[in-house]
């Protein structure tokens, strides 16, 4: 067996600034949501009950903010080969997702790397992500540590 904990993860000297991550989308419909409250005890009903989405001034159903964060950085764990390579990461939300019951919604994600340090082997990418063409994470910025 191999000790090698570094196979598969993306070697920073193949990584320069400008570089963009493989796009990705994220489909999440109502059977996401209500799973994902499940797993992060977060029943709020504005995430599965459309009348009450509505009943309080949203237009629908809304997807969690931080499903919809995780899912995001999922571009950059995938190019870097190991999430435990990201060492920080945030962001701004700037929209909510609006998930129709009859559609779902349908966020795509995209990276480009702003910033390579050489000496820390940090990468920081920024990530764009929006639904129906409008921006619902602002500030998006993942930093991985790299060999």
């Amino acid at each position: 067996m191999s000790s090698d904990t570094t196979a598969g993860v993306r070697a920073l000297s193949s990584v320069s600034v400008g570089d963009a991550l493989p796009p990705h989308t994220v489909h999440i419909d109502r059977a996401r949501l209500v799973q994902y409250a499940g797993a992060s005890l977060d029943r709020n009903r504005i995430h599965w009950d459309e009348r009450f989405a509505k009943e309080v001034g949203l237009p629908d159903v809304i997807a969690h903010g931080m499903f919809t964060m995780g899912s995001a950085v999922t571009v950059v764990t995938d190019w870097v080969g190991d999430a435990g390579r990201v060492v920080e990461y945030g962001v701004r939300f700037t929209k909510p997702v609006v998930v129709p019951y009859e559609s779902g919604a349908d966020v795509e994600v995209s990276g480009v790397v702003k910033a390579v340090d050489a000496e820390t082997g940090r990468v920081t990418v920024e990530l764009t992500a929006t639904c129906a063409g409008e921006k619902v994470l602002g500030r998006a910025l993942a930093v991985a540590r790299l060999d």
